[in-house]
């Protein structure tokens, strides 16, 4: 921060350039949905991603979004978002801002937690309250690249034999957010709305006439970088900059891997690539964690290197 005579303080030259924060900074996606005085926005998203049987979510609690396994050898898990809704119902959401070789994996082990946590002692019918797990992703899984046109997956469990869900209590919704192309003028209801907001509200320079509706208006204010005191910006700063090296490393190490994997008709190459990317990014300063699950590698893999 440069500091002026007057002991006020320039903004960080970088962030004149834009009048909004990016939401796939830690920063920006804990601003516009991961606080309670704020939680309206988070409920507005999440009611217009749910499937219909799901019901409105009229309110919302956060809970601790660190979560630790029943016993002590059991690995934790921390989530960007944990929150419980008036029905007991659990909602994890997810920004996954770069690659990840298992980010479904990870998924499918985050919601084993508030599976778990519902267990009862004593005699229990084991009745459980529906859990879903939402990701956001700044990315297009390997698999879905061949369809451009679906932004928006909803899954469960079903019986291949009949096409019929199996259990409705366990839903995994993921946005593919680069498929949504929709531009300004072509946004027609509110999922629409926020995909284009979530994808390009850096870029944005005004409020369009097509995003005047008051819980829109809200993120606008919220992500306003001229609102910030100068403790505020260099903290968004801070992040935006990690979320552009991690992304640039990761997006590029992982697709570089895949071609050389592809290449060698082997998996070395995917697995050396992952080795080298954790290797910059512990050189860079990221926690095992963020390591682990942005490459795919074990902890004991990263704690070794």
């Amino acid at each position: 921060m440069q500091k002026k005579s007057d002991n006020s303080f320039y903004l960080p030259s970088m962030l004149l350039k834009d009048r909004y924060i990016n939401p796939f900074t830690d920063f920006g996606f804990k601003k516009i949905f991961g606080s309670e005085v704020n939680k309206d926005l988070l409920i507005a998203f999440l009611n217009t991603l749910l499937p219909a049987e799901a019901g409105i979510v009229a309110d919302l609690s956060f809970l601790p979004n660190e979560q630790v396994g029943r016993s002590e050898y059991d690995r934790r898990a921390i989530f960007d978002l944990y929150c419980e809704n008036e029905k007991g119902e659990k909602f994890i959401v997810e920004m996954q801002r770069a690659k990840q070789n298992y980010f479904k994996d990870r998924s499918i082990f985050y919601a084993t937690f508030p599976i778990q946590q519902q267990a009862q002692s004593g005699s229990w019918n084991f009745c459980l309250k529906a859990v879903y797990m939402v990701g956001i992703l700044d990315f297009v899984f390997d698999e879905d690249k061949v369809d451009n046109n679906v932004v928006h997956h909803e899954v469960k469990l079903i019986d291949r034999s009949t096409g019929a869900v199996f259990y409705d209590k366990l839903t995994f919704i993921y946005l593919e957010l680069p498929k949504f192309t929709k531009t300004i003028d072509e946004l027609s209801t509110d999922f629409d709305k926020w995909c284009f907001l979530l994808r390009h509200l850096p870029e944005l320079t005004n409020r369009p006439d097509r995003l005047q509706e008051k819980v829109f208006l809200k993120v606008f204010e919220l992500a306003e970088i001229a609102r910030y005191s100068s403790v505020e910006a260099e903290a968004y700063e801070e992040s935006l900059k990690i979320y552009r090296d991690l992304k640039n490393v990761v997006d590029t190490a992982y697709d570089e891997g895949k071609a050389d994997g592809k290449a060698e008709g082997k998996a070395e190459g995917i697995q050396q690539k992952a080795l080298d990317v954790a290797k910059r990014l512990e050189d860079a300063g990221f926690d095992i964690e963020t390591i682990s699950n942005c490459t795919g590698l074990s902890f004991a893999v990263v704690e070794g290197l």
